[in-house]
């Protein structure tokens, strides 16, 4: 029995990497410990509530003595938690920095001990804007926010505490996610949220900024397939090759919801903001003979399908959470 230890678990990627890897493995059983802030729904992971081969645990990753406990009782670590969002980096960096490097640093020390595999979920956003070509994992780290700063933070950490101390640990990068159980912050979900109420969608700048996108399920896929045979000190990219800008984005969603463009209501750019991600994939689709099974137009069609079927579980998100997204 191979025990996951799954740290951020009701956020999106680590919700549905959860569910992802109980429906496909019998022999797994998962940890998730979630400190349940801003992003975080229980709604996620209902229908496992009640499975032998899943536990939950409310704790912080700052937490070092829950941590050690933790962590002293699995084979491998997933650090999915982490503050993700750009536009509240920018508001107050804080949360970002006690989490997305003060939550690495605390498990990396426990690590020393323990011997553990540990898997780092980073983000191709510690790249900064690419003017042409894609990243590989060579490329330097260029952050523009404090989000992506605190991400290439992370990394660093993580790199010199497999030199230094041998720590079993390695990074994984991937470009945009989007589908099911996305918290409404971000540029898919809430589209189809404010479109579903006919209320204006904000458009940064131009709506000219380019993101790389994958279904979240490509993503947790190539997961499963870089967990075990991960090598320490390495770093593997994972891309779609879904170059699309934001307002493109967005009226591919209109046009599905048979929504019109004049809901479009572009707004100044936010500070920092990077005009083009992407990244190279080829070492981990060479590596681990992975490819994403989800082209966009599916993924967006099957997730604007998800949020509409299942009101529920963004109708209970609390209100304080939504209000700057309906505002």
């Amino acid at each position: 029995m191979t025990k996951l230890l799954v740290t951020g678990g009701l956020g999106f990627i680590g919700s549905n990497f959860i569910l992802n890897v109980l429906k496909k493995h019998a022999d797994f059983t998962i940890l998730n410990v979630d400190s349940e802030t801003i992003g975080s729904n229980h709604e996620s992971l209902s229908e496992i509530n009640s499975s032998e081969n899943y536990t939950f645990v409310k704790g912080d990753i700052t937490d070092s003595t829950l941590m050690n406990d933790l962590i002293s009782g699995c084979d491998v670590v997933v650090n999915f938690a982490a503050e993700s969002h750009v536009d509240r980096s920018i508001s107050d960096a804080k949360p970002f920095i006690d989490s997305n490097i003060l939550g690495v640093f605390t498990i990396l020390e426990i690590l020393k001990k323990h011997k553990k595999k540990f898997l780092q979920i980073s983000t191709d956003e510690v790249f900064g804007s690419i003017n042409s070509g894609s990243a590989t994992e060579n490329f330097k780290l260029n952050p523009s926010s404090p989000y992506s700063s605190s991400k290439g933070a992370a990394e660093l950490l993580v790199n010199s505490y497999v030199v230094t101390y041998g720590v079993d640990a390695f990074i994984t990068r991937c470009t945009n996610n989007f589908g099911p159980r996305q918290f409404p912050e971000k540029l898919i979900p809430k589209t189809i949220l404010l479109a579903n109420q006919n209320k204006k969608i904000p458009i940064y700048g131009s709506g000219k900024s380019i993101r790389d996108w994958i279904f979240v399920d490509d993503h947790c896929n190539a997961l499963m397939k870089i967990i075990f045979d991960g090598q320490p000190g390495e770093s593997y990219n994972i891309s779609a090759c879904n170059e699309y800008d934001n307002l493109t984005v967005v009226k591919k969603i209109l046009a599905i919801m048979d929504k019109p463009d004049d809901l479009l209501n572009f707004v100044q750019s936010r500070p920092g903001e990077d005009i083009r991600y992407s990244m190279d994939s080829s070492k981990t689709r060479s590596n681990f003979h992975w490819k994403p099974e989800v082209n966009f137009e599916e993924g967006i069609q099957n997730t604007v399908d998800w949020y509409l079927k299942n009101k529920a579980w963004w109708q209970n998100l609390d209100s304080k959470s939504l209000s700057s997204i309906y505002s």
